[in-house]
């Protein structure tokens, strides 16, 4: 009996440890400062994880298909720095579509070499992270990016703007979240993606076009990210050429966090939110407290090491293997 409540409670932490674990972070951040909980500064957390949130909604769809994608943070970088160059030399109304279609085309790039030549994501990934980084210094020619004319721009309405005093980050990131929310739940590509990332092998034996599903995750993954630069972009109307550089470990964090195994086949938009959330409370609450900002890369190692092992201890029911 003792040996079964055990069992029972290390299958619970392995499968929602990481919500215990928020939540005692919630509750402490909560005692230590009396701004954590104040609706401010809740809008203002959501607010300044959205960017980060949107480029983990289009990862999400990546690892449930059985891969990874470590190029977003450097492709983030390169959507800010083209739309906000592109927009002083033919107008934001071209600009952004111009950007999201170079967006899309580095996606497909991308999503052909690990969909069709099945080469490793992480390789792939971890090259284009490099590759883009010098596409985007080539193109900004090393230099920073700043619109000329700050004050008769529609183009901040998307980073600065509001709707019913919502902002306009926050209505974008659920919007985006919604729509991709029932694609991955409700469509037969959603269950493709589960089926491909849950068994490959089996999921090509039953007739589903694996690297056509792999090629079309990387898209939506792009997507994303040339969402996520448009807010970055319009949000500060300038940006250094290295904006992005970082994200992908933060943005992959969040994921995990939410659920998604790295082994594929597992992970829904709603936990992927609940992920960003977790992390954008221990960040901001780590700040309230009075920590200074680096000690948030060591959390950051913390939690991506936590949820790791979470995700490992859920696949086999336990916290830790009595096998060495």
């Amino acid at each position: 009996m003792a040996e079964l409540t055990k069992k029972g409670i290390g299958g619970f932490l392995a499968r929602q440890g990481i919500l215990v674990a928020f939540v005692i972070f919630m509750v402490g951040f909560a005692l230590a400062n009396q701004r954590f909980l104040a609706m401010d500064n809740i809008f203002g957390v959501i607010r300044s994880s959205a960017i980060l949130g949107v480029m983990a909604l289009g990862v999400t769809f990546v690892v449930i298909g059985g891969n990874l994608d470590l190029s977003v943070g450097s492709m983030m970088s390169f959507s800010t720095i083209v739309v906000l160059d592109l927009h002083d030399k033919i107008g934001p109304t071209l600009a952004i579509p111009a950007m999201f279609g170079l967006t899309l085309l580095l996606g497909a790039f991308i999503g052909f070499l690990v969909g069709y030549l099945k080469l490793n994501s992480l390789i792939v990934t971890l090259g284009m992270l490099s590759a883009i980084h010098g596409l985007t210094l080539t193109w900004s020619g090393g230099k920073n990016m700043d619109i000329a004319d700050k004050q008769g721009t529609w183009f901040s309405i998307f980073g600065q703007g509001d709707i019913v005093g919502i902002p306009m980050p926050i209505i974008i990131f659920g919007l985006l979240a919604l729509v991709l929310g029932l694609i991955l739940s409700k469509t037969p590509f959603g269950r493709k993606i589960y089926a491909v990332g849950g068994n490959g092998q089996a999921a090509t034996f039953s007739g589903i076009p694996r690297a056509r599903v792999v090629f079309f995750t990387y898209l939506v993954s792009a997507f994303c990210v040339a969402t996520a630069g448009l807010l970055q972009a319009s949000r500060s109307l300038g940006s250094q050429n290295t904006v992005g550089q970082g994200y992908e470990l933060e943005v992959l964090a969040m994921v995990i966090l939410g659920g998604a195994s790295l082994l594929g086949g597992s992970g829904t938009i709603l936990k992927t939110l609940i992920g960003v959330l977790i992390f954008g409370f221990i960040e901001n609450g780590l700040l309230l407290v009075g920590l200074e900002f680096y000690v948030q890369d060591i959390v950051v190692w913390a939690v991506i090491i936590l949820a790791v092992w979470l995700d490992i201890a859920a696949k086999r029911g336990r916290l830790w293997s009595p096998i060495a």
